[in-house]
């Protein structure tokens, strides 16, 4: 009868830590410390140079990006071509193609064939 107790207990226990590990709180990138600022012009040059090593260094990592905007639709905001900015709602505010803004997102990879450094969870810092 011990024994059945304590294959429980052991079941129960790696259950909850099953549990906690798949799911863990969400972050707040808007509320996070950038870990890296950067110019958007920098930022894609140093992909251009050596991707792999830049994927690794900002990979997940929240990052706070300066640069001219050259496309906004829906969503989605890309600065200087190479940028691609992801939000999580609609972007509601009178921004301008050329504008220079400061956007602080989550960086999630690069696209070797657009040439495209991808961000999401983004919020425009003003």
């Amino acid at each position: 009868m011990k024994r059945k107790w304590i294959i429980l207990l052991l079941f129960l226990l790696i259950t909850f830590i099953g549990y906690k590990y798949v799911y863990q709180e969400h972050r707040d990138i808007k509320t996070e410390k950038a870990e890296f600022v950067v110019n958007s012009t920098a930022l894609a040059n140093e992909f251009s140079t050596n991707s792999n090593d830049s994927e690794k260094k900002y990979l997940n990592k929240t990052i706070e990006i300066q640069g001219s905007i050259s496309e906004i639709s829906g969503k989605t905001i890309t600065l200087n071509h190479m940028i691609f900015c992801q939000f999580n709602t609609e972007i509601k505010t009178t921004l301008k193609i050329d504008q220079t803004i400061k956007i602080k997102g989550r960086f999630i990879g690069f696209d070797d064939l657009l040439e495209i450094v991808k961000i999401d969870q983004s919020s425009i810092i003003e």
